[in-house]
């Protein structure tokens, strides 16, 4: 039973700074990661992370990085000082920028003393409809670039782990698979069964009122 619960990370992506808090500390030690985005940190900036961090948790921080290769490493930079455990960026911004990124990123955290964040490349997103072979390609970039995995869906990890040997994050996590905005989507069974490293569910659990309730009956 403890094996999905460590791949588990837990979508913060809520408007209200009072719900942030009652959901990590409900969810907390339990879940043991948190996924921040642009929704929270635009509200509630940096000391969100500190909140995650303080009740135990690590921070996937889902800013999906794509510019020029100064302002992407600037930025990553930040990450670093931040003490994420990982963040993304999009696989599209390519491999010259990648690496760059990568290599900066390594010697910001040892010149902080501190670990150097995983950095996750997204794919395609699970709002929309993608071939195996546009995901693939993708992740390509991601193993030639050195990041350390991707951001996709359940139904391309498992190739993407058998090609090219990278961490598989996956979002589209539904109780059943019903209809909303995301296209690419997948049980917590069909995430375990194609082998995922972690799998993301946000409003299945943070819509609901008792936040480890929901989490459990999805697990």
């Amino acid at each position: 039973m403890s094996k999905p619960w460590n791949k588990l990370i837990v979508a913060l992506d809520v408007t209200s700074e009072k719900k942030f808090k009652k959901i990590v500390a409900q969810l907390s030690p339990k879940v043991k990661c948190f996924k921040i985005g642009l929704i929270a940190y635009t509200r509630f900036g940096p000391k969100i992370i500190r909140e995650v961090k303080r009740r135990g948790g690590k921070v996937f921080l889902d800013f999906k990085l794509y510019d020029i290769p100064n302002t992407m490493v600037e930025t990553a930079k930040a990450f670093v000082d931040l003490g994420v455990w990982a963040f993304t960026v999009h696989l599209k911004a390519g491999e010259a920028a990648l690496k760059y990124l990568k290599r900066e990123v390594r010697k910001q955290a040892k010149h902080k003393k501190k670990k150097a964040p995983l950095i996750i490349g997204v794919t395609e997103l699970t709002s929309k409809k993608a071939s195996l072979s546009q995901v693939l390609k993708l992740a390509k970039v991601a193993k030639r670039s050195g990041v350390d995995g991707v951001v996709c869906s359940v139904w391309e990890a498992k190739k993407i782990k058998q090609k090219f040997g990278l961490k598989t994050i996956t979002p589209g996590i539904r109780v059943r698979k019903t209809g909303d905005d995301q296209r690419r989507v997948a049980t917590v069974k069909e995430a375990l069964q194609n082998k995922v490293d972690y799998f993301v569910v946000g409003r299945p659990i943070v819509a609901k009122k008792n936040y480890l309730q929901a989490a459990r009956e999805l697990i």
